[in-house]
């Protein structure tokens, strides 16, 4: 959320940072909406004023038992209490219709984004690994044939319907390891604290994160009003929201293994095959909380964190920065990475690391108190994946793949496998 003093303070130049996300000004009307605001609380401080002078007044004449002039003040005092506290009122309409009017507003991208109207304008800044060469046409995950008794559509479509998937035996096994391989790596190498957290949560947890109030039809709800979240950023973030924490205590940095939920709306006709478009799916998700003057380095790190996992697989990728048309609603900065799919001959984005500055901090109420004294300040929050275990499970197969259907998997995973090293072409572990 956007603080409104700044606005105030360069009207233009916000609605100058808007307008290359492709959106129209609007800080006029914020300003019109704070103005009134301002105004209703000026008013309301002025009757209350008035009150408190008209009751004094009013115990002066009383006590020298002028009683005309008595009852004169105290209806005034009536009369200017009513009136304070209807404008009162009026003021906490105008506050909340401009709090509204700001969760509907993105993030500002940073200066070094570059413009563009989608994801056509992103620019490739970085790249790891040589695709591989393959003899023969490799196929994508779900058609590879030790893959096959593993990934199992038809089942998880009579249970739940479309793009949810059953995975069993050695396939189950390989995605399991993945997201034991990530976690160990960035628990013991990275320094993240893993945290296991609730899947169900409020309402105050959405807004928070600002998946809530621009995009509820993305998410699912239960009918006793719990959101089922879609990505643990939600639930790390949301960890400090409301606190004062010690500029000593930061960063703080996260990570957690959780089932996420999406409804994936306005995605209908993409990725229909295979696993790599879910209602339903894993990720490894990292977030860190630092102080504004760490939070772009800390961007740069956590990118790194998100790369080794993929240089430890042997996973061909790119580093991707989003245009401001393709950056996502939070993110004043994003870096995707995208994995190398043979079965798709393309790069598939396999994470996302955005660094959101104050913004989700604002929506949050969480702030740092700083060593040198003054004020508490807004903490800085970032997160991205680490990674998206479906689609990891899905490059691991796709890269490995062998013409008899069999799968050499990285050495990296053969300790979470119990020293297993391929997936045969009949699904089993050898």
């Amino acid at each position: 959320m956007h603080d409104i003093r700044a606005i105030r303070d360069n009207p233009a130049a916000f609605d100058a940072a808007l307008a290359r996300r492709g959106l129209a000004a609007i800080a006029d009307h914020l300003l019109a909406i704070d103005e009134g605001r301002r105004a209703r609380i000026t008013a309301a401080e002025t009757a209350q004023a008035a009150q408190n002078a008209a009751s004094k007044a009013a115990g002066a004449a009383r006590a020298r038992n002028d009683d005309a002039e008595f009852e004169r003040l105290r209806a005034l005092v009536a009369e200017q209490k009513a009136e304070a506290a209807r404008l009162d009122t009026e003021a906490q309409a105008e506050d909340a219709r401009l709090r509204e009017a700001l969760l509907e507003i993105p993030n500002l991208p940073l200066p070094e984004v570059p413009d563009g109207p989608d994801e056509s304008a992103n620019l490739e800044i970085a790249r790891w690994g040589t695709p591989r060469d393959f003899a023969f046409p490799p196929a994508e995950h779900f058609e590879i044939g030790g893959v096959k008794a593993g990934m199992d559509f038809a089942t998880a479509a009579k249970l739940s319907g479309a793009r949810f998937v059953v995975l069993r035996g050695a396939v189950a096994r390989i995605h399991r390891a993945l997201a034991q391989f990530m976690l160990d790596l960035h628990t013991t190498e990275h320094g993240l604290d893993e945290t296991i957290t609730p899947v169900l949560v409020r309402n105050e947890a959405m807004i928070g994160t600002n998946q809530l109030p621009k995009f509820a039809e993305d998410s699912y709800r239960t009918t006793n009003g719990w959101w089922l979240i879609p990505t643990a950023e939600v639930t790390l973030t949301n960890s400090v929201a409301g606190e004062i924490l010690d500029e000593a205590a930061l960063p703080i940095r996260l990570v957690a293994h959780t089932q996420c939920f999406r409804s994936e709306a306005g995605s209908a006709g993409k990725d229909t095959s295979g696993m790599l478009r879910q209602h339903q799916f894993e990720k490894v998700e990292m977030v860190s909380i630092t102080t504004p003057e760490t939070s772009l380095a800390e961007h740069e790190r956590m990118t790194r964190c998100a790369e080794t996992v993929l240089e430890r697989l042997g996973l061909p990728y790119r580093r991707m920065v989003l245009c401001t048309g393709d950056l996502g609603f939070g993110a004043q900065k994003t870096h995707d990475l995208e994995v190398w799919l043979p079965g798709q001959n393309t790069y598939r984005e396999i994470s996302s690391v955005s660094v959101c500055g104050d913004f989700q901090a604002r929506r949050m109420n969480a702030r740092y108190r700083p060593a040198g004294g003054g004020k508490p300040e807004f903490v800085h929050s970032l997160n991205g994946s680490g990674l998206a275990v479906g689609r990891c499970l899905i490059a691991v197969l796709e890269n490995g793949q062998q013409a008899d259907g069999s799968v050499t998997l990285p050495a990296a995973l053969h300790p979470w496998l119990g020293g297993r090293t391929r997936l045969t072409a009949e699904g089993t572990l050898a």
